[in-house]
């Protein structure tokens, strides 16, 4: 067993090389590698190292920056060198290094920068984990953000990685202390941050200073790159999001064998405002996906699914589970689960549980007047029914299926009247 553990503290080193250049036809791309020298945890000694391992430990890894080329095909101009986020983290940006990064650490604060880029216009918290959202939210204040965020997902950011889009203070920073979190990232530290959050020895402490520019990356595009286990490799440029304002959002319509069907209730301002929030959100989600969101907030989120219809079920059961839990840490300062085995062992009353239990199916898991928001049209109207019995306001996916008029019949026969706006794109992410 200690060896196993062992395996999780092992820096590998790599035999990837310093640079390298890719060509495409006579332009090139220089990539140069990223090391850090910090501390080693068992002698104590300065290291230089790249990445501590892969996905897993026993795979080599390294990271890479773009340091030269200004790539352009047909009419599209890609990301130029000198735009590093992730990839441009130096030692003084490492403000406290905790164990040494491992490839899934840097992918989630991308993926938390990737979902932020789209929320800059108020105090906001992304808290990731195994490259997923698990908990976003808006806020007045920071800790506001960070809070809501949290409670969206209580148990799934346990370990997690947190992103935010202002200086951390010291109300947020004493906030997420209270909490094990693997990494925090933020723009700036503001006097007397660090030293909190430093209690945690083995938290990840990283200063990222462009993310009070993270808006200008909203339509930069990018080379995406994936690889087959063959050797060969797939390449395409990274997606954009094109809804920016609710005018880009176009109420459902659509016309069956001879037939209009429109949406009959439009949104409020309130749900155009969480339509863009949950629409932004999805750009950073595994596909399959189905999420749902209130006043800024992810109620329920659920990733990676082969079916529509199953994925909008899994987040309503995430609702309901996520919404137990922190009705019971409230109610009792434990888990849900927790709760439940004392029961089991003869320790709590059971009507402590059943009490929850009664509260979060009258609140339909916090579920009642969210959003229903997905990554692609819904097939079939079983998968909008999913939110509808929930008693979600509305719901807002690209359109395009052949069977849309089916969920806008839904939900123009819902009561209250559900709305439906189109984004007229899709967010697949694999």
């Amino acid at each position: 067993m200690k060896d196993l553990k062992k395996m999780y503290k092992t820096i590998h080193g790599d035999q990837f090389p310093l640079s390298f250049t890719i060509s495409f036809g006579d332009q090139q791309l220089v990539y140069t590698k990223r090391t850090w020298k910090i501390k080693n945890e068992g002698t104590g000694e300065l290291e230089e190292k790249g990445l501590r391992y892969g996905e897993n430990p026993g795979q080599e890894a390294a990271l890479y920056e773009l340091t030269n080329g200004n790539l352009v095909l047909g009419d599209c101009a890609y990301i130029e060198a000198g735009n590093g986020l992730v990839s441009s983290i130096t030692e003084a940006d490492m403000i406290q290094a905790g164990k040494h990064p491992g490839k899934t650490n840097l992918t989630d604060i991308d993926n938390s920068l990737n979902i932020m880029k789209f929320l800059m216009k108020r105090p906001v918290a992304v808290i990731v984990k195994h490259n997923n959202p698990c908990g976003v939210a808006y806020g007045d204040t920071l800790e506001q953000a960070f809070t809501q965020a949290l409670r969206a997902d209580r148990v799934a950011a346990f370990g997690g990685c947190v992103a935010l889009n202002r200086p951390m203070d010291k109300s947020t920073a004493e906030a997420i202390a209270g909490q094990y979190v693997e990494v925090v990232c933020a723009p700036e530290y503001e006097e007397g941050t660090v030293d909190i959050l430093a209690a945690r020895k083995n938290l990840r402490i990283i200063r990222i200073r462009k993310i009070d520019q993270l808006e200008s990356y909203w339509d930069r595009r990018f080379l995406d790159f994936k690889s087959l286990i063959d050797g060969g490799i797939i390449v395409q440029q990274s997606p954009v999001n094109i809804i920016r304002t609710r005018d880009d959002l176009k109420p459902a319509r659509c016309e069956y064998q001879g037939k209009l069907y429109e949406i009959e209730r439009e949104p409020d301002d309130r749900e155009y405002e969480d339509m863009l929030f949950g629409w932004s959100v999805e750009q950073g989600l595994t596909s399959n996906s189905v999420i749902y969101v209130k006043n800024g907030v992810t109620v329920g989120i659920g990733t990676g699914e082969q079916d529509r219809v199953g994925v909008a079920e899994i987040a309503v059961y995430k609702a309901y589970t996520k919404y137990a839990d922190i009705l019971c840490y409230d109610m009792h300062g434990i888990p849900y689960k927790n709760l439940e085995l004392l029961i089991r062992m003869g320790e709590r009353n059971p009507g402590e549980k059943e009490e929850i239990d009664r509260q979060v199916k009258a609140d339909h898991g916090g579920l009642t007047g969210a959003i229903m928001v997905s990554d692609a049209f819904f097939p079939f109207r079983d998968g909008v029914d999913v939110g509808i019995r929930e008693g979600i306001s509305a719901i807002v996916h690209p359109g395009g299926s052949l069977r849309d008029w089916e969920s806008i019949q839904a939900c123009n026969e819902a009561d209250p009247k559900v709305a439906m706006a189109y984004t007229g794109q899709r967010a697949f992410k694999h």
